[in-house]
């Protein structure tokens, strides 16, 4: 294990801090929800969902954050406006948790920031995310909007290597004259969030658990990623599903690891059911780092970290 020399940025965002040394502030987990496919949902487009069902979901995650002091957030995703809005209104009245507000449409998640901002939820709002793929219409519209938080994403799509990662937020590819991080500070974006962009097993998966480390070495900001989705991508994990789920279900939470043991500060860890088996796994190995920052380093965990509510 490690502690990194550059100074680590901690941001406070809807009452949950992200960020520091391994070891300081426990993992923030964000589990997902009206997503695509999701079986509580009945009409994505006007947002029509089993309401018992998600309050269920919310609530699980909610209990499992506070029986083991990892903070959580919930990532809403949305396929038009209308339901964004609504699973928003949903989400805030069941959990005072963060929000990520997710979509393929740029529009969607517009919608969404102008909505949070109307209902006074806006300081929980996190925006899923400043990317390669932003149009000038949402570059316009974020820097009117000047909203600060938001999840930058080093996704590359002509190199997956971690200089090519690097390269997104620090100088520009593509369309975008300047990097991710720099456009960033001009949108008003003051509680970045960088995500390493998971890619595909054989594709640039390993270098996007890589970039954990260098990202916090290099810029100390929060840094984190939805590492699920690597042995999702994985075809010989897939075609031996078909004999042994349980070895498919084991990869899946297992991978949330390899981001908090190179010191991420959160993990978009997938579906939010999972929250009965991703909150205890990382609560362990946020209490073996902390032990380690303690007792080789003198850091000390913070107040409601699982090395110190679970021990």
């Amino acid at each position: 294990m490690f502690i990194f020399q550059k100074e680590q940025v901690i941001h406070q965002i809807g009452g949950v801090k992200i960020g520091g040394n391994l070891g300081e502030i426990p993992t923030v987990l964000a589990g997902s929800i009206f997503y695509n496919g999701h079986k509580i949902v009945s009409d994505p487009n006007s947002g029509e969902f089993d309401r018992s069902k998600a309050e269920t979901l919310i609530t699980l995650q909610d209990e499992m954050s506070e029986t083991t002091g990892n903070p959580c957030m919930i990532q809403i995703v949305a396929e038009a406006e209308a339901a964004m809005q609504k699973y928003i209104d949903f989400a805030s009245e069941i959990s005072e948790a963060p929000l990520i507000i997710d979509s393929t449409s740029s529009d969607v998640r517009i919608s969404g920031l102008h909505h949070a901002e109307e209902v006074g939820l806006i300081d929980r709002i996190i925006y899923n995310s400043l990317n390669v793929s932003a149009t000038k219409e949402e570059i316009d519209s974020l820097r009117e909007f000047q909203h600060e938080s938001a999840i930058v994403l080093a996704f590359n799509p002509q190199d997956p290597s971690i200089a090519g990662r690097r390269a997104v937020l620090d100088e520009g590819i593509m369309n975008l004259e300047t990097g991710l991080l720099p456009l960033s500070e001009q949108l008003g974006i003051t509680k970045p969030l960088i995500d390493t962009a998971t890619t595909a097993m054989g594709a640039g998966a390993g270098s996007s658990v890589a970039f954990t480390f260098v990202s916090k070495a290099k810029y100390g900001l929060p840094t984190g990623s939805g590492i699920h989705n690597a042995p999702s991508s994985w075809s010989w994990l897939l075609e031996h599903k078909k004999k042994n789920k349980d070895a498919f279900k084991a990869c899946d939470y297992a991978s949330n690891l390899a981001v908090q043991m190179l010191g991420g500060d959160f993990v978009l860890y997938g579906p939010i059911k999972n929250a009965r088996i991703v909150f205890p796994l990382i609560a362990m190995a946020d209490s073996f780092a902390a032990e380690y920052a303690n007792i080789e380093f003198g850091i000390d965990a913070s107040e409601n970290h699982p090395f110190k509510r679970l021990f």
